[in-house]
């Protein structure tokens, strides 16, 4: 039986789909994870088999460039003794410089080594292992940022979510009732925007709309303005920080409000719950830009710039989204079109063709 190593870490833009990967891959191939502190944070240990591996980062702090690199080299040689003590025999990354040792170390180790990017661009950590990696995982046949060297490297499939968000119902309504149930999903990137200005705008919002708000909010000080906020508006509201479960709670949400996180969105679609993206602005490679519009390519989401957004045309955004629901109703049907085949088997069957090829 082929023993795999998922190296992992950072943020639930990594980590999640990871585990979905785990799960697709258990029942053939014996399966364990990498992951770094911060990543260990989105992982059940009763569910998944994890190791922690502590990887700097070294380019947080210039003035401890030298050490950190240390540090990072050191990483690379507890990364070849734990993979070769370990006997794995194949390496699939996620991505982020918490991959790069195991990565690196897999390469001398001469173990197969598969990349997994769910973003419409490449990250930096990806492209370098690209160079030496047999397959990248994506779901964008133009992924940006690949040279054209490497355009054969492309393994196509379909977003790839969590198990049990594929065996829930779609949101398939047809009427838009009173209260417009309404998501907001801040992310733990650029929070502070949603925290503050969205909120703001949700109250407005309130009163020339009948609404319900379910916001993911991860500041312990925000979550109590919010909530003081939101109950002084006499706004009827849940908030809640990290819940895997989530998206299951939320089928019934008419509208997201969310970042454009490869994960997070892919879910969404799944669900047939159409969204306002707005890009972390911030993001590397601008890769949360690239992930939304694919979908408002595919007339499927609102997509609309952090910096273009003003009281008004924000609100009237909104506000015309629930009241004249045309064009909300052709992005539900564009949803459904998109995802019809996106199915826990079908992507199951092309993860462990491709593992099984050689």
């Amino acid at each position: 039986m082929k023993k795999i190593l998922i190296a992992t870490g950072g943020s639930g833009g990594h980590v999640i789909p990871s585990l979905s990967i785990y799960d697709a891959l258990k029942e053939e191939f014996e399966i364990h994870i990498a992951t770094d502190l911060r990543g260990s944070r989105y992982i059940n240990n009763k569910k998944y088999n994890y190791s922690l591996i502590d990887v700097p980062n070294i380019f947080s702090n210039l003035f401890l460039f030298p050490y950190n690199l240390i540090k990072f080299s050191s990483s690379i040689f507890r990364s070849y003794k734990y993979l070769r003590s370990n006997n794995f025999n194949t390496l699939i990354s996620t991505g982020g410089y918490m991959s790069l040792p195991l990565c690196i170390a897999s390469k001398l180790l001469n173990i197969k080594i598969y990349i997994f990017e769910p973003n419409s661009v490449l990250g930096r950590t990806n492209k370098f292992t690209l160079n030496f990696s047999k397959k990248i995982i994506c779901y964008d046949k133009n992924l940006k940022g690949i040279s054209g060297k490497f355009l054969n490297k492309i393994y196509l499939i379909k977003p790839l979510i969590r198990k049990e968000i594929y065996q829930y119902k779609k949101n398939e309504k047809k009427v838009l009732d009173d209260p417009k149930k309404i998501l907001i999903i801040g992310g733990s990137q650029g929070a502070k925007f949603f925290d503050e200005y969205i909120t703001k705008l949700i109250v407005k919002l309130s009163k020339i709309q009948n609404i319900k708000v379910l916001q993911q909010v991860i500041n312990t000080k925000s979550k109590n303005n919010i909530k003081d906020l939101y109950q002084k508006n006499l706004i009827d509201h849940e908030i809640f920080d990290f819940d895997e479960k989530l998206l299951i709670k939320a089928v019934t949400c008419d509208l997201a409000i969310t970042r454009s996180g490869a994960s997070s969105i892919a879910e969404l679609s799944y669900l047939n719950i159409p969204f306002v993206a707005i890009p972390f602005p911030y993001a590397k490679d601008n890769h949360q830009y690239y992930n939304a519009k694919f979908y408002e390519n595919n007339q499927c989401c609102w997509l609309v710039m952090q910096k273009d957004i003003n009281e008004n045309n924000f609100l009237n955004l909104l506000a015309k989204i629930l009241k004249d629901q045309d064009e909300y109703f052709l992005k539900k049907k564009k949803l459904l079109e998109l995802t019809k085949e996106n199915t826990w088997e079908n992507n199951k069957s092309k993860l462990t063709g491709l593992i099984n090829e050689n």
